[in-house]
């Protein structure tokens, strides 16, 4: 029949070991199926699989000859990352007969300003590292200035590489 079986976790030279009791006595010719169903926190930082070391051993019989098996169960993470963003104002209109007022350096005399956020969410199930966002903007369109970046900031640990170059004209 089905039974349950009563295993104990312990820690043996740095080793994570759990012992299972399958049953005493047994009978001589005994065959045994186990099914075994183990949870495994803390794997963020593991490579790509993890591997148990199985053993069937006897306290009655002490031998060599005892059964050993490794067995290597790949690790996948997943993960669904959501990126949100928008534009303050959503819409912008420049009128026709607008120019910039050269060598000002008043942010308002050089164009309406536009803030883009952008929100990078982890929705799970497992915790990231390592996530690079690649985000391009265009800031000249034929030729022209489309968007003059004034600054760049991040919130929550995340640093900028390659940032372009911004408020060149120090506006």
């Amino acid at each position: 029949g089905q039974e349950k079986l009563s295993c104990n976790p312990k820690k043996e030279n740095g080793s994570h070991v759990v012992l299972c009791e399958l049953g005493n006595p047994m009978k001589a010719g005994a065959q045994i199926t186990v099914d075994m169903e183990l949870s495994v926190s803390g794997l963020e930082d593991m490579a790509d699989a993890i591997t148990f070391h199985l053993q069937l051993w006897s306290k009655n019989s002490p031998s060599s000859t005892n059964a050993s098996v490794t067995v290597t169960v790949p690790v996948e993470a997943e993960a669904v990352m959501e990126l949100r963003g928008n534009s303050l104002p959503a819409t912008t209109v420049l009128p026709t007969s607008w120019h910039r007022v050269e060598g000002s350096q008043r942010v308002e005399d050089h164009g309406i300003k536009v803030e883009h956020v952008y929100q990078l969410h982890n929705k799970g199930p497992s915790t990231v590292s390592g996530v690079t966002l690649h985000l391009s903007i265009p800031t000249q369109l034929g030729g022209r200035i489309l968007l003059y970046l004034l600054k760049l900031g991040t919130e929550g640990g995340m640093n900028c590489t390659n940032v372009p170059d911004l408020n060149p004209k120090q506006v």
